[in-house]
């Protein structure tokens, strides 16, 4: 199960910008940018996919990243990631 915390608890240290991707790109750069990120850092994703309001949770179960936020502000799906040391 996911936690959510505040985002006044962390920096956001990264960002991955997935807006206009459709599913499984957004997953696969997820992927790809946590490998380039330090861990206890923390990644924001920024996506348009409905679909990554399923497959971002997932992603971060099956991986052991905690996910610090999930949000949907306008057109706009925004996660907050914590790598893990997986």
């Amino acid at each position: 199960m996911c936690k959510v915390t505040k985002p006044q608890d962390y920096v956001v240290e990264a960002t991955l910008d997935a807006e206009g991707l459709l599913c499984p790109e957004p997953v696969m750069m997820l992927h790809n940018k946590i490998r380039d990120i330090e861990e206890g850092q923390v990644l924001e994703v920024k996506a348009t996919d409905p679909s990554t309001q399923r497959d971002i949770p997932k992603f971060c179960e099956f991986l052991g990243h905690e996910l610090l936020l999930s949000e949907e502000r306008g057109d706009f799906f925004y996660y907050h990631i914590r790598k893990s040391s997986a």
